[in-house]
């Protein structure tokens, strides 16, 4: 599965690169753009997956009357199904695909955006776990046998505001804000075994140099965690306008979906809870993972979720119907016209 994400996030990986360095190497402002283009690209796809919902709704009563002819018995009910399908010119999987395609391109952003040294830096994965792995067992190590030691590093590497299982962020962070703690906090064989893998990191992430603090701001760093506390008053982040802001984008995208589904097929039963429920588990998560996750989250509620209610808007059921329609009424004229002109070009061989 990792090497199917390699194949698509590489490629993804130089064009963010490539977006963060004609944007003053701004971090967010390439994921911003990157979430625009991709949504762009995908909008065919978010097309035909819609066409496919409203023709699926157009034979929804043809299905019913197979369902009520042939009751229990699936086998026929299956070849009968298929064969309307057939016949209406449905696919069975169109509306399926789109969303597997959409659900790898995201699975794809996500490790993009957690894997930025591995997948824009370019640096060797056996570098950074070789590096990550010294880390932690130092730290491990201070832990059992030195607790003022361990406190100390954890503080200097600021190692508690982040997922240390997330290699990249993590010595990334390290890198940028305190780079010479790893060689002062192990002892000097231990370094030594690492230091050159070290060195090519520091070397790599110089020529990027991507700055991760969204609008500037140090306390949004977009490589740290916010870790949520019931004490708003005392232990209250800035870094916590990340998730906040990915639920209520998420929620104002359900509701603008919503009112246009409503729009389109009235009849449609409400999904209150759903829209509800779905920004809540974001919300939870968003505590759980980088900032730089969340920040995606907001861009792809925000312009994901405005261009599908325009595909929604544009390709509901009614209008859709509408133009099938039309274009049946088109075909029927064209026919009547020829059926006219055979017979008026009939009518005058018989005169002649």
């Amino acid at each position: 599965m990792q090497t199917l994400f390699n194949i698509i996030n590489i490629p993804l990986g130089y064009v963010l690169r490539f977006l963060a360095e004609i944007l003053n190497n701004h971090f967010a402002s390439a994921v911003a753009v990157f979430t625009l283009l991709i949504n762009l690209v995908l909008i065919p796809i978010s097309i035909k997956s819609q066409k496919s919902s409203v023709q699926q709704m157009r034979i929804k009563p043809k299905l019913d009357e197979l369902k009520k002819r042939y009751g229990d018995d699936r086998q026929k009910m299956a070849e009968a199904q298929q064969k309307l399908y057939q016949d209406e010119g449905v696919s069975m999987s169109g509306g399926c695909l789109p969303m597997i395609i959409r659900l790898v391109i995201m699975m794809s952003i996500y490790w993009l955006i957690l894997s930025p040294l591995t997948y824009m830096a370019n640096v060797d994965s056996a570098d950074i776990d070789t590096v990550h792995t010294a880390i932690v067992e130092t730290l491990d190590d201070y832990k059992e046998n030195d607790k003022a030691m361990y406190d100390k590093y954890v503080k200097e590497l600021d190692w508690g505001s982040r997922s240390t299982t997330n290699k990249d962020l993590a010595i990334i962070s390290i890198i940028r804000n305190n780079p010479t703690a790893v060689k002062e906090m192990m002892p000097a064989e231990k370094y030594a075994k690492i230091a050159d893998s070290y060195e090519r990191i520091v070397e790599k992430d110089k020529d990027v140099n991507i700055n991760f603090y969204l609008f500037g701001n140090k306390q949004l760093d977009l490589t740290k965690t916010p870790k949520f506390s019931f004490n708003i008053f005392k232990d209250a982040q800035l870094l916590w306008l990340i998730p906040i802001g990915a639920f209520l984008a998420q929620i104002l995208t359900s509701l603008i979906s919503m009112k246009i589904n409503k729009i389109n097929n009235p009849d449609t039963p409400s999904m209150a809870g759903m829209m509800l429920t779905m920004p809540l588990i974001s919300l939870f998560i968003g505590f759980g993972l980088p900032g730089g996750v969340g920040f995606y989250w907001i861009c792809s509620s925000l312009i994901g979720g405005l261009i599908q209610a325009g595909v929604q808007f544009w390709y509901g059921p009614k209008k859709m119907l509408a133009r099938e329609r039309a274009k049946e009424l088109s075909k029927e004229c064209d026919f009547e016209t020829k059926q006219l002109k055979k017979f008026n070009d009939s009518e005058s061989l018989i005169k002649d």
